[in-house]
């Protein structure tokens, strides 16, 4: 059975994951390390995940259950690259669809911003979120939930 993972510290999207789990009858864990309390939906498909503090422990949780009829939400680029190790489906809360074809390009990208980051660059956060982005968000997710559903 298809199942949606969220990466969910820092998720915006969880109402429409919630929403859309719930027209299709699909679990939804949302795994957090407690730093930012997450407000359970109350729903009987949603799972709340709290896992312990630490770097990478709720991504670990995640890349350790996730499978190839799963789909993850998350921003994190190294969670998706392990979610597709797995052969699950991993897409950002824009919409945004990682897939083997880019992910590397992604990754690499990252280190860049890491490395300008650590010599005093400036930078910064991504913009807030749109409507145009919720929008992409959601057709994207329901495409991904589609194809996991078709998954052998």
């Amino acid at each position: 059975m298809t199942e949606i993972y969220i990466d969910g510290d820092a998720c915006p999207v969880r109402e429409e994951v919630y929403r859309v789990a719930a027209r299709l009858g699909l679990v939804v864990h949302v795994v957090s390390n407690g730093s930012r309390p997450i407000r359970p939906p109350g729903l009987p498909n949603v799972r709340m995940v709290v896992v312990g503090e630490g770097a990478d422990v709720a991504d670990d949780w995640i890349a350790e259950r996730i499978g190839p009829r799963d789909v993850c939400v998350t921003a994190d680029i190294p969670l998706a690259a392990r979610c597709l190790g797995r052969g699950a489906r991993a897409l950002s809360s824009t919409g945004w669809v990682w897939t083997p074809d880019n992910i590397g390009g992604a990754l690499a990208g990252r280190e860049v911003a890491r490395h300008m980051r650590e010599m005093g660059l400036p930078g910064g956060g991504p913009p807030p979120l749109t409507r145009a982005d919720r929008s992409r968000f959601l057709s994207a997710l329901d495409t991904a939930v589609q194809a996991a559903l078709r998954a052998p």
